[in-house]
């Protein structure tokens, strides 16, 4: 059973997850031992983290909430902390108003390598240098509602367990498999020993329409997406199989990386 526990000390060491503003502080929590932690904000998000096995560390809830729509995450936590208070109260210790009335502090596990991702993928998206944790979210709700089987980081982007990325996202990140390339590996070559046909979206010179022919008959594919504004490297544009645009309207030269991967999961998913 959850122990309820009224709070109005700011300065309380329990209460650090809910406090600290950086995320990166928030991953090395645990450190060296332990992996870190994560925060997971809004009854939807809690309860799609939870059925995917992630362990809750504490819960920080309105007092209505707790017999009220938090009442079955609770109930799920078992045996943790559920720190609780009014709104101001809250609003003073969080330094932002609960929307949602609820957060729950996670912990992290172990993510996959990316060779044990390829070893059973056909479609995968793949994320390089995309900093905006929006964007991050966004591409992550495409990805899972388009079919495609997992998003591979490059180690410069942002987190997709940041919490922004994780409310963006709506959940389904827990849903995704995904995990980071290793730090100086040639991604574009690992993706090809793992028979991966490459698609690089960028404006260029030389390049497909999104509906070509020659990428419905592509068996296993990934679909390589660039950081807002710079796009991917000319390097791997260079590297890659297939160059793809979209075609858009006079006047109009690109889309948001966000609204360029929902377009491009759909027109490139698995059996279409």
């Amino acid at each position: 059973m959850s122990q309820i526990i009224e709070i109005d000390n700011l300065e309380s060491e329990d209460l650090k997850p809910y406090t600290i503003t950086s995320e990166i502080q928030l991953k090395r929590y645990f450190e060296p031992d332990k992996l870190g932690i994560f925060i997971a904000e809004s009854p939807k998000v809690i309860r799609l983290a939870l059925d995917d096995g992630y362990e809750p560390l504490s819960v920080l809830a309105e007092r209505k909430y707790i017999d009220g729509q938090a009442k079955d995450i609770i109930e799920r936590c078992g045996n943790v902390p559920v720190y609780t208070a009014d709104s101001n109260v809250l609003t003073c210790i969080t330094g932002f108003k609960l929307t949602q009335g609820i957060l729950c502090a996670m912990r992290r596990r172990k993510s996959p390598s990316a060779e044990e991702i390829l070893k059973r993928c056909s479609r995968i998206a793949v994320l390089e240098d995309v900093m905006n944790q929006t964007n991050v979210g966004a591409v992550m709700r495409s990805a899972a509602a388009m079919n495609i089987d997992a998003v591979l980081l490059t180690p410069a982007c942002s987190d997709p367990l940041y919490r922004r990325s994780v409310r963006v996202s709506m959940g389904t990140v827990f849903r995704m498999s995904w995990t980071y390339f290793d730090d100086n590996v040639d991604y574009i070559e690992l993706l090809k020993e793992y028979g991966f046909s490459t698609v690089a979206m960028a404006l260029h010179d030389n390049t497909l329409d999104i509906d070509s022919p020659l990428l419905k008959s592509v068996e296993k594919m990934a679909v390589i997406l660039g950081t807002e504004g710079e796009g991917l490297k000319q390097s791997t544009i260079e590297s890659c199989d297939y160059t793809v645009k979209i075609p858009m309207a006079e006047g109009v030269d690109s889309l948001n990386v966000a609204a360029a991967s929902a377009v491009a999961f759909w027109e490139l998913r698995k059996n279409h």
